[in-house]
């Protein structure tokens, strides 16, 4: 057993609901781009902890991380959701309205920087997992919807290691450059944990 297998095995496993959305997004459209269970069991503690009422996400893709958060969201809370794709957004709906929580998810289909310019905020939670060439912008445009005790998580933030390569180029270098701008960023405090392929963690300073 490697060390990740032995990770998801010492994690609370998914309820069966989050389970059949693994399966069929593995056979459907793969895994590579899955949030899957570590790193949703993660995202679930930090909604619980921050008693977060209203979370945003950028990148629904097939809809398993909004799916993890929106049980663990304080009474009335609500995760907005934000995807490009037609077809996933669909998918993903089919498999929230499958669950106990799917009332608690609004999905908004589009460019999520458009989408990000009609919301008011403020948020406890924006989870960040979609296109990396936009991470940099999505962080401006978010951190002003920030509550004073939110958080912004980035997904894929390690990159496969390929950030401690000099020479980074294309998205991997867009990554590797938020890295360091984040630990310098003197409007926020930034944590970088090495689950799954790296997330990071951020908060406003003071």
């Amino acid at each position: 057993m490697d060390l990740d297998a032995y990770t998801q095995q010492s994690t609370t496993p998914p309820a069966p609901w989050l389970a059949a959305l693994d399966e069929e997004t593995r056979t459907t459209y793969g895994p590579q781009m899955l949030s899957g269970p570590v790193a949703g069991r993660l995202l679930d503690m930090l909604v619980w902890a921050t008693q977060a009422r209203h979370v945003l996400e950028i990148g629904t893709y097939t809809g398993y991380s909004a799916l993890m958060m929106a049980g663990a969201l304080a009474p009335g809370g609500r995760v907005t959701t934000l995807e490009l794709d037609e077809g996933r957004a669909a998918f993903a709906r089919r498999h929230l309205d499958a669950s106990p929580y799917g009332d608690r998810v609004e999905i908004r289909v589009g460019p999520a920087a458009d989408s990000i310019a009609r919301l008011d905020g403020p948020f406890e939670l924006v989870f960040v997992d979609a296109d990396k060439d936009g991470y940099p912008a999505y962080f401006e445009a978010v951190l002003p919807l920030l509550s004073p005790r939110g958080l912004i998580v980035f997904d894929n933030m390690l990159r496969g290691g390929r950030v401690l390569r000099d020479d980074a180029d294309g998205d991997v270098a867009v990554t590797r450059d938020l890295n360091a701008r984040l630990a310098a960023d003197e409007r926020v405090v930034a944590v970088l944990l090495a689950v799954r392929d790296g997330i990071t963690i951020v908060r406003r300073r003071g």
